[in-house]
């Protein structure tokens, strides 16, 4: 199933402050989600984020090669937590979220898998500089929860609350 348009949001996602990394993801999947339906009043919009924490530290959209060295010196040997809030708003105003909480656990990363990552490119723009679902993968002792969540859309979840507000899709 493909969504019939995708809209972006646009929204700032700069935390503010004192809020929980668990505060965040769902806050910025219900802004985005508001922001759409604004503009398309009729459809069932979905608004999504995923952020990458350790402790209270939320990890960027690594914008550049430094930047996934830093998340990933700071992931070695660790868990972390992926939070993906979801949020879906009906056309007849209802709306309904849901936070999906997953634990990665990474291998000790040596100079070499670090450099070999960052070389391949795929960390830039993703939250906490990786991508699971590719060489990432690799690097990945355990995982509890939502691996999708995890890549970015957790789909058991979503399903739910579009069965949930109505959607059928044709």
């Amino acid at each position: 199933m493909a969504p019939d348009a995708v809209d972006a949001a646009e929204i700032d996602e700069t935390p503010h402050p004192d809020e929980t990394p668990r505060q965040l993801a769902l806050r910025l999947a219900l802004e985005k989600a508001a922001h759409v339906a604004a503009r398309r009043p009729d459809a069932y919009v979905l608004g999504a984020d995923t952020v990458v924490a350790v402790g209270r530290r939320v990890l960027p959209k690594a914008e550049d090669a430094a930047e996934v060295g830093r998340c990933l010196a700071l992931l070695s040997g660790r868990a972390h937590r992926v939070l993906t809030g979801v949020a879906v708003a009906a056309p007849d105003g209802r709306v309904v979220s849901r936070l999906v909480e997953s634990k990665v656990r990474f291998k000790r990363l040596s100079d070499d898998d670090r450099r070999a990552y960052i070389e391949g490119g795929e960390g830039i723009g993703k939250a906490g500089g990786y991508a699971i679902q590719g060489y990432a993968g690799a690097l990945v002792m355990s995982l509890q929860g939502s691996y999708s969540a995890i890549v970015g859309l957790p789909l058991y979840e979503t399903a739910a609350l579009l069965a949930g507000v109505g959607f059928r899709p044709s």
